[in-house]
């Protein structure tokens, strides 16, 4: 199939398959004439990428992933959630900063109130 087919049946965009085939995610053959053209199994492996990506992993680490994938072994698997987890870390951290900062905001607001509470209520209407 084509990149357009390939689009049309992943939900992804040409844009993006194109970046896929960039970074080393997806790889097509091509026709005389440079079309690139893919296999079924290609809109399987599309959807797993958009799964990795909606995780939050960028695309050196899902490039890290996909060995575990395309040549299944104890090794690949033992470095594939290795990988995952060391993701899942950092996405905690991130979790963990993200609430600091939403509690300060929340103080912040607070802070606003109060003094649009004291601020407002001596003002003669």
């Amino acid at each position: 199939m084509r990149i357009g087919e390939l689009a049309s049946r992943t939900g992804v965009s040409v844009r993006s398959l194109r970046y896929y085939e960039e970074q080393g995610l997806l790889a097509s053959t091509r026709s005389s004439s440079g079309q690139r053209h893919y296999t079924a199994h290609d809109v399987d492996r599309v959807a797993f990428i958009q799964r990795l990506y909606t995780a939050g992993l960028s695309s050196r680490t899902i490039a890290e992933l996909l060995p575990c994938v395309e040549t299944p072994s104890p090794e690949n698997s033992d470095a594939a959630l290795e990988r995952m987890e060391q993701e899942r870390d950092r996405l905690s951290e991130h979790i963990i900063d993200l609430v600091r900062t939403r509690d300060a905001l929340d103080e912040l607001i607070t802070a606003n109130r109060t003094h649009r509470a004291n601020t407002w209520a001596a003002v003669p209407v």
